[in-house]
């Protein structure tokens, strides 16, 4: 005899309205019809209504669900294996994205001045604070990093949007030097390197030359910080190391 649209209700989670508008659509038709002309629900159907459930929870209109389920050269196989990829995607995103949020609350915690919708906003799922345990711990208690906490806790979205924007466009320059074969101690790439060092400076403390070529080893040591650099353009790290070091030199 089938299953009753209320049952079928009730087995997937929505209206019976819904299922009345999916027949009208021709949607999802139910296979059958009781004596007195009621709709009933055989398996197939309801492995019809899975598919569309998922389809649009990942967000597919109903026109477009159509044409996937009814499409001549795909099997119920291939529905599976789209759907459990296209789920898998939307699973990783939304955990990227609650780690992003659990790393903004924890920067708003410490007193950056972002609601942790904006640092989200900003930021996506990359934190600029990411390693601030660690930092408190090897730096916290010198002056240079409570100098940093306290001009990052009086920033704006719009002054994160602005250091973010400065540091992308530094890095485009630098890669675009390092393809013009541009040597570390040469004058471009000895610049660039001293217009980090007043990004440093401007942004989160006085970066003396000492310190600079400290962070330019780290740069090379740390692999965090390694690939960091590396993304802008293979080598970035040690060529920006050598440069800071050739720029401390010609300072002195």
């Amino acid at each position: 005899m089938g299953y009753s649209v209320g049952q079928v209700a009730g087995f997937a989670g929505v209206t019976v309205r819904t299922l009345h508008h999916y027949d009208e659509i021709g949607l999802l038709s139910p296979s059958g019809r009781s004596r007195a002309g009621h709709r009933r629900y055989d398996d197939a159907d309801l492995d019809r209504l899975q598919r569309i459930l998922f389809y649009r929870e990942l967000g597919f209109p109903l026109e477009e669900v159509a044409v996937l389920l009814d499409d001549p050269e795909s099997d119920p196989r291939e529905h599976l294996r789209r759907q459990h990829a296209l789920l898998s995607d939307r699973i990783d995103r939304l955990q990227r994205m609650a780690k992003a949020v659990e790393h903004a609350m924890e920067a708003h915690q410490m007193g950056i001045n972002l609601t942790p919708e904006e640092r989200f906003e900003v930021f996506g799922d990359k934190d600029p604070e990411q390693y601030a345990q660690e930092a408190e711990q090897r730096w916290g208690a010198t002056e240079t990093y409570r100098e940093s906490q306290r001009r990052a806790a009086s920033y704006t979205k719009d002054d994160w949007k602005r250091m973010q924007a400065e540091a992308a466009d530094w890095g485009a320059r630098y890669a675009a030097l390092m393809e013009a074969a541009e040597a570390p101690d040469g004058e471009r790439a000895m610049a660039m390197a001293e217009e980090h060092r007043q990004h440093i400076s401007t942004w989160f403390y006085d970066c003396a030359y000492e310190m600079h070529t400290c962070l330019g080893e780290m740069y090379v040591t740390d692999e965090r910080f390694k690939a960091f650099y590396d993304s802008m353009r293979p080598g970035l790290a040690e060529h920006l190391r050598d440069a800071i070091l050739a720029n401390a030199v010609r300072a002195v």
